[in-house]
């Protein structure tokens, strides 16, 4: 049963974290263009795109912590420090991307879908800040995931 979480587990999170990391990297420099060329169709609709990637993406990747927990729980993991600390992280990554990440996407959004012209510097400086907790994002995951190949105290020699 634990080789079967546990695959589970990890197909869920290449297939549900990876889009929202590469859409939510991707979704900045998109809104830029959008932003700068008020009248292209194909970057606005790019744009909502990868805001919609993200938006679900990010609720189908329930599905990797609850397997994960399933899985720590029959490998009887539950108390081990670096597990510990990938659940804390993995937590402030879930905080990031509900409370910083997909809120500041939507307002992007909103602005490029009104811009007249006038709000475009203030949004293309949002773009910036949104790069950044995309970044945060971004690194918080990458660490989860080291923390998983390479935890303390594997069995597998590594």
């Amino acid at each position: 049963m634990t080789k079967f979480l546990l695959a589970v587990h990890v197909i869920a999170a290449i297939v549900a974290i990876g889009p929202v990391t590469v859409a939510a990297s991707m979704f900045p420099p998109t809104a830029r263009k959008a932003l700068a060329e008020p009248g292209d169709a194909q970057a606005l609709a790019t744009t909502r795109l990868l805001h919609r990637i993200c938006q679900v993406y990010a609720t189908v990747g329930v599905v990797v912590p609850v397997f994960g927990f399933a899985t720590a729980s029959n490998m009887g993991v539950l108390g081990d420090t670096w597990l510990i600390v990938s659940i804390a992280l993995t937590a402030l990554a879930a905080v990031v991307l509900a409370a910083l990440v997909l809120p500041r996407q939507a307002a992007i959004m909103e602005g490029i879908e009104d811009a007249g012209g006038g709000e475009i510097a203030v949004t293309t400086r949002a773009t910036a800040r949104l790069a950044m907790f995309t970044g945060i994002f971004n690194l918080l995951w990458a660490t989860v995931t080291v923390l998983m190949i390479i935890r303390p105290g594997s069995t597998t020699g590594a």
